[in-house]
């Protein structure tokens, strides 16, 4: 019992090293700036170089009170958000899959999940370089699993990515205008890499009707406060279903099935 809460322990600690590191690459990638350099991160706001004792994980910002040290800017709560989140997702993915090289895949999958998650509901764009990494880790976590094939991979992606080509297409014919970007297109033929052609359509289904239920909610409120027309990225959504299914996939497919 105290190995296991151990291990959990250093899984969070390692999930929010790595969400630190998701921080920069939300904030740079849709910027087109690089990941990797300037290797330290800096304020937006001062651009004053963020020394490493006030860029501990979730710890700095406690201590800094939410601020920056030498401009007293506000920092935005997201930094934390995003590490705990990321810490979570590290400790849900080993309780997933035990020590097994199947920890990594799951706990890569989600931290790409996380950043777009993210980039999409500030920029409303999917980074090319995100779907990218996480097709070619899908494919290659294929390699590694029981009862789930390459073939099931290409599957997978396959009729994620076509689904959704397909109803963007006929929205677009029907309405004249976008209804989904091809980005979300992209992230379902990386996403169906990891759950296969049934996950890919619960994927999208989920979405979908949670997405439909916050659209309702989200036009009720901002009729009701006279904010007029938004827009509501899908890739979120798209990410929150895929997420389900690879905690509860068996699950699912098997009550479906009957």
């Amino acid at each position: 019992m105290e190995e296991n809460i151990f291990l959990y322990f250093i899984a969070f600690l390692f999930g929010i090293i790595i969400g630190s590191f998701l921080n920069v690459v939300i904030y740079r990638l849709p910027r087109k700036g690089s990941i990797l350099k300037p290797a330290f991160s800096f304020c937006p706001n001062c651009g004053n170089q963020i020394k490493w004792h006030d860029n501990i994980p979730i710890i700095s910002y406690i201590f800094l009170k939410g601020k920056c040290r030498y401009c007293q800017s506000p920092i935005s709560k997201r930094y934390p958000f995003v590490e705990l989140l990321t810490g979570i997702a590290s400790v849900l993915s080993l309780w997933k899959t035990g020590i097994s090289i199947e920890y990594f895949f799951i706990f890569a999958f989600l931290s790409i999940l996380i950043a777009i998650t993210f980039i999409d509901i500030d920029f409303k764009i999917i980074p090319d370089e995100l779907n990218l990494i996480g097709f070619i880790l899908g494919l290659t976590f294929s390699f590694f699993r029981k009862d789930f094939t390459v073939f099931d991979a290409l599957l997978g992606s396959l009729v994620g990515a076509g689904i959704l080509w397909g109803i963007a297409y006929f929205y677009e014919k029907t309405r004249g205008i976008e209804g989904l970007g091809f980005g979300d297109v992209k992230m379902m033929a990386f996403v169906g890499t990891y759950v296969g052609w049934f996950g890919s359509l619960f994927t999208i289904f989920f979405a979908s009707l949670v997405g439909a239920i916050f659209g309702i909610a989200a036009a009720y409120i901002s009729k009701a406060s006279n904010k007029g027309q938004f827009e509501i990225p899908f890739g979120p959504f798209l990410a929150l279903g895929a997420t389900v299914y690879i905690f509860f996939g068996e699950q699912i497919k098997a009550w479906y099935m009957g």
